[in-house]
């Protein structure tokens, strides 16, 4: 998959940048935002050894090391994370830590052996293997990142500006595993916000408010750029009130309800003036104010923030307590008048009965 991906076609618009040549521009341009990044900044710290891992008598070698974001670009001169491993593992099993470094290029001193040097940009990170000699110099290191940037950010409608705390972002694989999940990458990533990732595509959700309003998206970074991506969301903000008259104030102490046309709930709140982010579409608003229930029906459009009235005229319909009773009529036959069915009546004596006084009831004249 490469670019953006079909999820367009449900609405999504991506509006799509890929800046900055590889350069030190590019590097800038990482720097100048706030950065997601997991370690905290430090001075530039070369050569830290863990102590006891250097081996006595042996002869250490300087080994100086670097990173691109690229094979072509320059040396990334600050934000990375360096960390070297011993080949060999330790009596708990894991590889023992040797030394690391924060900042930029990095320079270690090294026994002659085997180690895993990793180095770390952001969310973006590559390992190697190194091998340091017995005897002779060891030339200079360059380990390639094959790393961007991603900065998210989302609008409502065409172009109607969401405020950063209702927005947050997701970024997945975009590989999907056989349990059918992507994995999680970052999670809560805040809107115009740098995200050092390696290159490749990646899984985009994007979530405005707290209710229903989510969108999907598949955006690729490329390795010495910064990739900005806009999400447009097809919703709106909308605020409810339960009124006497149109325009009044907005009664408290009151429940609300919101249904979709199907009839699922989406969202509740006990406030005055309840305010949700909703996706466009088609919804019920139910009021509940002491014992009595009101209703509206309204529609959300994308980018149209708004609030909806619920006027306490519009109380909804009580059911009937108990359901109409059903009275079986056979074919051809009418109940007669009065609401009697013929069949509670006892049948008419026939003539031999009536000749011979059989068949009459006791309260006959």
């Amino acid at each position: 998959m490469v670019g953006i991906s079909p999820y367009a076609r449900i609405g999504l618009t991506l509006a799509f940048t890929a800046l900055l040549p590889l350069s030190s521009q590019a590097q800038d341009a990482f720097q100048s935002f706030k950065q997601l990044d997991t370690t905290a900044k430090m001075p530039k710290l070369n050569a830290f050894i863990a102590p006891g891992t250097a081996p006595q008598g042996k002869k250490l070698h300087e080994i100086a090391i670097e990173a691109k974001l690229t094979a072509n670009g320059d040396a990334v001169q600050d934000g990375l994370s360096w960390y070297v491993f011993s080949s060999l593992p330790g009596a708990d099993g894991k590889l023992p830590l040797i030394a690391s470094s924060q900042g930029g290029s990095a320079d270690f001193q090294l026994a002659p052996g085997d180690y895993f040097v990793n180095v770390s940009f952001g969310r973006a990170g590559v390992t190697r293997k190194l091998t340091v000699p017995e005897d002779g110099q060891v030339d200079k290191q360059t380990m390639v990142l094959e790393a961007g940037g991603l900065l998210l950010n989302a609008v409502s409608g065409s172009d109607v500006r969401i405020r950063p705390d209702q927005l947050s972002f997701s970024i997945y694989s975009a590989e999907v595993r056989e349990d059918g999940e992507r994995g999680l990458v970052m999670a809560d990533v805040p809107p115009n916000t740098v995200v050092r990732l390696n290159a490749g595509t990646y899984h985009i959700v994007s979530e405005y408010g707290d209710t229903n309003a989510s969108i999907r998206a598949d955006i690729q970074v490329e390795a010495g750029k910064l990739t900005e991506a806009t999400i447009q969301h097809k919703a709106a903000q909308i605020t409810f009130k339960l009124v006497s008259d149109s325009g009044g104030e907005a009664i408290a102490d009151t429940a609300w309800s919101i249904l979709t046309a199907a009839g699922d709930s989406v969202g509740e709140s006990v406030s005055a003036f309840p305010t949700m982010v909703l996706a466009e579409g088609e919804y019920s608003a139910v009021a509940r104010n002491k014992d009595k229930i009101y209703q509206r029906d309204f529609k959300v459009e994308a980018g149209k923030n708004t609030n909806v009235e619920v006027l306490m005229k519009d109380v909804q319909p009580e059911q009937p307590t108990e359901a109409a009773k059903t009275v079986q009529v056979q074919p051809d036959r009418q109940p007669p008048a009065g609401g009697v069915s013929s069949q509670s009546q006892a049948p008419l004596p026939s003539y031999d009965q009536l000749q011979s006084g059989a068949g009459i009831g006791d309260d006959a004249d």
